[in-house]
C-alpha cells in the first residue's frame, strides 16, 4: 500500500516537472531570413527627365513682305535644299506724294547730269592718256638718236603715268555717279513695278537640313518682317534627355556616367550617358512650395531609334544616373541593419539562433547595402529584426520562406 502511494507520488512529481519544463521552454520566433550574396551593385540618383531633339533649326523670314500659305504641315518630312518651306512676296515700295515724287525726280535729273559730266571727264582723260603715250613714243625715238636729253624722256614717261591715273579716277567717278542714278531712280518705282531676283512673284525658302517640321508659327498668309520665326525643323530620332537634379545629388555625378531610362512608355530599359553638366544651378519651387537648387544634366540616348519607337520631342521619362557601381559586391537588404553603438549590426542565423554580428557598411542603395566586413557570402540574416529578437534568441524561418 505504501509502495503504491510512493509510485503515484513519483508519477505526479514527474508530470509536474514536465509541465514546468514545457511552460519555461523557449519557443522559436518566426522570422524572415535574407541571404548575404555577392554580385553586381549600382548606386544611382533618380529624377524625371524630358526628351529634347538635340539640333533644332529655326527658319525665319529673310526679308520683309507677305509670307504665303505654308506648303508644309507639322510632321511633314523635309529634305535639305529640296523641300519648299515657304514663299515670301517682297513688300511693295511705299507710295509717294506729289512733293516727294518731285524731289525724287529732281534727284534723278541731278544724278543724270552728274553721269554726263563724268562721261565727259572720262573722255578727256582717255584723250590725254593717248596724247601722253604718243609723246612718250616720239621722245624715245629722239632720245635713241641723241637729239633730246634723258630728262625730257623721263618727263614724258611721268606724264603718261599721271594720265593713266587720271583715266582710272575718271572711270571710278563715272561708276559712282551711275550707282547714284540707279539709287535715285529706285525711289520712283511704283508698287507693282518691281521684279524679284528669281523672276517669280516671291522669294523661295527651302529646307536647310533633313528632318521633319516640328512646329509652324501660323499656316495662313500674313505680313512678316526680317527675322520673324516661320517654323522649326529637327530630326526626331536624334534625341537627348534633360534632367534637373538636386544640387546635392548633382555633385555626385560625373560627365560620362551611365544612366538608365525607364517609364518612357516602352517595355525596354533604354541606355543613356551624361554628356554635359551645366556649371550653374537654378532655383525651382517644388509642389510643396519649397525652394530647391537644381542642376541641369544633358544625357545622350545610346539606344538606337529602333529600341524606342514612338519616343519623341518633349516626352516625359524617368532617369536613374549611376554614381557608383561594383562587381562583385557583398550585399544584403537594408532592412536587416540596425544601430549598435556607434555602428551597424545584424542578427545572423546560426544553428537556429540569432547571433548579434557587427558589420561595416559601404555604398547604399534604396533596398541594398554593401557589406565591407563582418559577414560572408551565403550567410543568412534576419531580414526584419524586431523587439522580440535579441542575441541568442531561438529563431525559425517563417513558413514558406527559404531565406533567399
Amino acid at each position: 500500500m505504501a509502495a503504491g502511494r510512493w509510485i503515484m507520488g513519483a508519477v505526479a512529481l514527474a508530470a509536474l516537472g514536465a509541465a514546468a519544463v514545457w511552460a519555461l521552454r523557449d519557443d522559436p520566433v518566426p522570422v524572415d531570413l535574407a541571404l548575404v550574396r555577392s554580385g553586381p551593385m549600382e548606386v544611382s540618383v533618380a529624377a524625371e527627365g524630358i526628351t529634347r531633339i538635340r539640333e533644332v533649326y529655326a527658319v525665319t523670314a529673310p526679308i520683309a513682305g507677305t509670307v504665303l500659305r505654308a506648303p508644309v504641315a507639322v510632321g511633314d518630312p523635309v529634305v535639305a535644299g529640296v523641300t519648299l518651306l515657304a514663299e515670301i512676296r517682297p513688300a511693295e515700295p511705299a507710295l509717294l506724294d506729289a512733293r516727294a515724287r518731285a524731289q525724287a525726280a529732281a534727284a534723278v535729273a541731278e544724278a543724270q547730269a552728274a553721269v554726263r559730266l563724268a562721261e565727259v571727264n572720262l573722255s578727256r582723260a582717255e584723250s590725254d592718256l593717248a596724247f601722253a603715250e604718243a609723246q612718250l613714243a616720239r621722245n624715245r625715238d629722239l632720245a635713241a638718236r641723241g637729239t633730246i636729253a634723258q630728262r625730257v624722256l623721263e618727263t614724258s614717261d611721268q606724264a603718261r603715268t599721271n594720265a593713266r591715273a587720271a583715266r582710272e579716277a575718271a572711270r571710278s567717278e563715272l561708276a559712282l555717279h551711275r550707282a547714284t542714278l540707279a539709287r535715285t531712280e529706285a525711289l520712283l518705282v511704283a508698287p507693282g513695278d518691281g521684279a524679284t531676283t528669281n523672276g517669280s512673284c516671291c522669294v523661295a525658302i527651302r529646307a536647310p537640313t533633313d528632318g521633319v517640321v516640328l512646329s509652324l508659327d501660323g499656316a495662313s498668309a500674313r505680313p512678316v518682317q526680317p527675322g520673324v520665326p516661320l517654323m522649326t525643323l529637327g530630326d526626331p530620332t536624334d534625341l537627348e534627355i534633360e534632367v534637373d537634379l538636386l544640387s546635392a545629388d548633382a555633385v555626385r555625378v560625373t560627365e560620362g556616367a551611365a544612366a538608365h531610362v525607364t517609364r518612357w512608355g516602352g517595355p525596354e530599359v533604354l541606355a543613356a550617358r551624361v554628356r554635359r553638366i551645366e556649371p550653374q544651378a537654378f532655383t525651382r519651387v517644388s509642389a510643396l512650395g519649397i525652394e530647391e537648387q537644381r542642376v541641369r544634366l544633358h544625357l545622350t540616348l545610346l539606344s538606337p531609334p529602333e529600341a524606342r519607337p514612338g519616343l519623341g520631342d518633349r516626352y516625359r521619362v524617368f532617369v536613374q544616373v549611376v554614381v557608383w557601381s561594383g562587381d562583385p559586391v557583398l550585399q544584403l537588404p537594408v532592412s536587416a541593419l540596425f544601430r549598435h553603438g556607434e555602428g551597424w549590426a545584424v542578427f545572423r542565423a546560426e544553428a537556429g539562433r540569432a547571433v548579434l554580428t557587427p558589420v561595416v557598411t559601404g555604398q547604399r542603395m534604396e533596398a541594398q547595402v554593401q557589406i565591407l566586413d563582418g559577414l560572408r557570402a551565403g550567410d543568412q540574416v534576419v531580414a526584419f529584426p524586431g523587439s522580440r529578437i535579441a542575441n541568442g534568441t531561438t529563431i525559425e524561418a517563417r513558413a514558406g520562406q527559404t531565406g533567399d
